[in-house]
């Protein structure tokens, strides 16, 4: 197989036989797309915005240099997994409060020692609170909304675990100890939560280079933000949109639900 060629497939057909080759504008490189593989065309679309996503980030981390990832949200460490798989060797620095997949994240990172990890959640106040739980990488601070509970099966059943929440501004310090010039980046996925996260940062938000947040059109979770209101207060805090990419979408209308947002601070850039 060509190095400028990318594969999208199901099972371990012939690539003679039902693949189509798709040109990838002017970039020289092609798609070979099996056409078995698109039985389920929005499964298929979303899967390509995460790979396109990481990618995208991994890119930036190399450009703006940055040597500490904040991964805030980490549940069993996928995201952390996927930034070593694409070649980033900087610090990362996970924080999931919740028990089960805490003890994931350990195993994940137990062998990386420049991958730390930490039992509790970050938010806007140092606090104890009740996270609603068995919902997978779903779980959240805050309640479903009529829409979420509509829309997820998952949420029809809940119990809660007591969690430690404590603010990103207080931690800060520690997570960047032993660098002579940190370059941060801050990753969120806390369902609903992101904002409280940010607003923990204080004027330490001032540190970091880059961030993403995942930013919804449709409220899943009773109050928490819509994507217009999330957008604006990053942009306010000088970080600038270098990409949007569907998280989840409606099967019926073809709504994005959620999108992860990558914002960088241009100013950081290296010269």
């Amino acid at each position: 197989m060509r190095a400028d060629t990318w594969v999208v497939a199901r099972g371990r057909g012939d690539p003679n036989e039902t693949w189509t080759k798709v040109r990838l504008g002017d970039t020289g490189a092609h798609l070979l797309f099996d056409e078995r593989a698109s039985a389920d065309e929005r499964s298929l679309q979303l899967a390509a915005a995460t790979y396109l996503c990481t990618h995208h980030v991994a890119g930036l981390l190399e450009q703006y240099e940055v040597n500490c990832v904040f991964d805030v949200g980490a549940n069993a460490g996928q995201y952390g997994k996927r930034l070593r798989s694409l070649g980033y060797t900087g610090r990362i620095v996970s924080f999931e409060p919740t028990t089960d997949a805490f003890a994931k994240l350990q195993r994940a990172a137990e062998h990386d020692p420049d991958w730390w990890v930490y039992p509790f959640g970050l938010g806007r106040e140092e606090a104890v609170q009740s996270i609603h739980m068995d919902w997978n990488s779903m779980n959240s601070l805050l309640p479903p909304s009529d829409y979420g509970r509509d829309r997820y099966q998952r949420f029809a059943k809940t119990r809660t675990e007591e969690i430690e929440i404590r603010r990103l501004d207080g931690v800060m310090d520690k997570a960047l100890a032993g660098m002579t010039d940190p370059r941060p980046y801050l990753k969120m996925d806390t369902q609903g939560y992101d904002l409280e996260v940010f607003a923990g940062a204080g004027d330490r938000i001032k540190d970091f280079v880059g961030m993403q947040s995942e930013v919804a059109l449709l409220q899943l979770y009773e109050g928490s933000p819509r994507m217009g209101e999330a957008i604006t207060t990053y942009e306010d805090s000088g970080f600038e949109i270098t990409g949007m990419y569907p998280v989840t979408r409606e099967a019926a209308t073809g709504r994005v639900v959620e999108f992860d947002c990558v914002m960088m601070r241009a100013a950081s850039l290296p010269e």
